[in-house]
């Protein structure tokens, strides 16, 4: 048998596009081809099990890589408003955010992959699990190897993905050596969205302990700014800011948190003078306690050099101000990061020079990639899954149109 379309990978962009492609035209043969014992399996991990589906906001502002501009295109046509209409013809009621995140009514990923998979089997969509392809040629058609033999068709979608959650979720990267030894050029491949190492003397003291502040990476000069809640941990640290700063994050580059970033560094140390005379009878140990977080307040006290024990009425001029300075500027050195395993997404990956404005290749026409394989990584937030889902549902398109002109 030689199917019309044959999708490489069953994750979110793989069905997405198999389903889409079948309901544009029932009469196509499309076959899903996936590596695990079943699909959808890194799709039921993310959003903390709830699957951050989208969000309002997703525009190319948002993405990274030699792949972004791509992104201006494919979103006017395949939209947010586009996939969210997708999502509910499936079954998935999505509900937005404040903050523009969108998330399935249920707030249950598995949710997601169910709907998915129910529409994959209502449409007739074969899928075949257990399959990892190890090769790809293209003659009159394509033939895809695995161990069990090969299998063949008229037009290929590949949405294999890369390595960010490892191999429990079937995230090898190894398909991307296939292509890589077709020719086929990559960037390299690093982890983003991932908790960060560190140094650790103030973040081992603090482990468990949430707290707002604004994040700057920087490497002598600003990178990124991100605000929000920053988890403290025993390996360094992590929490949403320091997710969207960890792309750019590399070795050696500093992590600045500001404890007070609504205040000047002046106006700090006035709040503290006027606390110092509120507070006198008070020890060290509370006196930030009711202006930021206890144990923090604690810690940097602590680390300016002062006892806990001592009295409020004894800090100096000098040491208001060294308070205030670590409350704006408490710096933390990046020594690296938690690694693939961890990382919600893979940054690096085909470039954008290997493939057209449909996401065809330059090199193999009829083979489409679409996700993560592509040099493209968005923000924390469902910008990564509005990736996945439209340039699925693009390269399930693009694969009808070049079948009409077989």
């Amino acid at each position: 048998m030689v199917y019309d379309i044959a999708i490489i990978g069953g994750g979110a962009a793989g069905l997405t596009a198999a389903i889409y492609a079948k309901t544009e035209n029932p009469k196509l043969n499309i076959v899903i081809l996936e590596a695990l014992d079943r699909v959808g399996k890194k799709l039921i991990t993310t959003g903390n099990g709830r699957c951050n589906i989208t969000n309002k906001y997703a525009d190319i502002t948002r993405y990274h890589g030699s792949c972004k501009d791509f992104t201006k295109g494919i979103f006017a046509d395949f939209s947010v408003q586009k996939v969210t209409d997708f999502f509910k013809g499936i079954g998935i009621d999505i509900v937005f955010e404040e903050d523009g995140r969108a998330y399935p009514r249920s707030y249950q990923a598995s949710s997601v992959v169910d709907a998915l998979r129910f529409a994959a089997e209502e449409n007739g969509i074969e899928v075949i699990t257990g399959c990892k392809i190890t090769d790809i040629k293209k003659q009159d058609y394509f033939t895809l190897k695995h161990d069990g033999g090969v299998y063949s068709a008229l037009t290929v979608i590949c949405a294999t993905g890369l390595l960010s959650g490892g191999k429990p979720v079937g995230s090898d990267g190894a398909f991307l050596e296939v292509l890589k030894a077709k020719g086929i050029r990559s960037q390299k491949l690093t982890p983003a969205i991932v908790q960060l190492k560190t140094d650790t003397a103030l973040t081992r003291q603090l482990k468990g302990v949430k707290v707002d502040a604004l994040v700057t990476l920087s490497n002598g000069k600003p990178m990124r700014q991100e605000f929000g809640e920053v988890l403290f941990t025993d390996y360094g640290l992590s929490g949403p800011p320091i997710l969207q700063v960890s792309r750019n994050a590399a070795e050696g580059t500093v992590i600045c948190l500001d404890f007070a970033h609504e205040y000047t560094f002046n106006e700090v140390v006035d709040i503290l003078t006027e606390r110092r005379e509120n507070l006198k009878k008070r020890t060290n140990e509370n006196f930030l306690t009711g202006f930021i977080n206890k144990r923090v307040g604690q810690c940097l006290v602590k680390n300016c050099g002062l006892s806990l024990g001592d009295s409020v009425s004894k800090l100096t001029d000098k040491d208001i101000k060294n308070i205030a300075f670590s409350l704006k500027k408490t710096e933390f050195k990046v020594l690296g990061n938690t690694g693939f395993n961890n990382s919600q997404v893979t940054a690096g990956g085909i470039l954008a020079d290997e493939v057209d404005e449909n996401l065809e290749s330059k090199r193999m026409k009829g083979l489409f990639f679409a996700g993560e394989i592509l040099d493209i990584d968005g923000d924390c937030g469902g910008f990564n899954l509005q990736w996945a889902f439209s340039s699925g549902m693009l390269t399930a398109g693009k694969a009808i149109e070049c079948l009409r002109s077989k």
